[in-house]
C-alpha cells in the first residue's frame, strides 16, 4: 500500500509511476533550459514572462509531483545543474538565440507539456493525480 495525502491507498500502476517521474525529469530538465533562454534574451518584458514561468508554473509543478512521489516512495529523477546567470553582451551573436525562436520554443514546450498532463489524466486511476493534472493544463 501507498500513502498520499495522508490516507492508505492503492499503490500508482507502472504507466503512472513512469510518466509521473518522467514529468518531473522533463520539467526539471526544462527549468535549467528557461535558464538559458532568460540569459539570452535582452527583451525586458520577455525576460519577465520566462522568469514567472520559472517560478510560478514550472517550479510549482516541480514540487507538487515531487512531493507525490517522495509520499509514495519512488525514487526521484536526477536533476540538472542549474546554470549561471550571464550577459546577454558575453554571449557571441551566432550562439545566441533570438527571442523569436526563444518564444516558439517555449510554446512548444508548453504544448508538449499540456499533451503530457492530458495524458496522465487519461492514464491515472486516482482522482487526486487526474484533479492535479488537469490543474497543471489549465495553467
Amino acid at each position: 500500500m501507498a500513502v498520499f495525502n495522508g490516507k492508505q491507498m492503492e499503490p500508482f500502476h507502472s504507466g503512472e509511476v513512469f510518466h509521473l517521474w518522467s514529468y518531473l525529469y522533463n520539467t526539471q530538465c526544462y527549468m535549467v533550459t528557461l535558464q538559458v533562454f532568460i540569459n539570452h534574451t535582452d527583451d525586458q518584458q520577455l525576460n519577465e514572462i520566462l522568469n514567472d514561468m520559472l517560478e510560478n508554473l514550472f517550479k510549482e509543478e516541480q514540487e507538487q509531483v515531487e512531493a507525490i512521489l517522495k509520499e509514495t516512495g519512488i525514487r526521484l529523477p536526477p536533476s540538472p545543474p542549474d546554470r549561471p546567470n550571464v550577459e546577454v553582451q558575453d554571449i557571441p551573436a551566432g550562439a545566441r538565440f533570438n527571442d523569436s525562436e526563444i518564444v516558439q520554443l517555449v510554446l512548444k514546450e508548453l504544448l508538449n507539456s499540456k499533451l503530457a498532463c492530458s495524458y496522465l489524466v487519461g492514464i491515472s486511476i486516482f482522482q487526486d493525480i487526474r484533479t492535479l493534472f488537469q490543474d497543471f493544463q489549465r495553467n
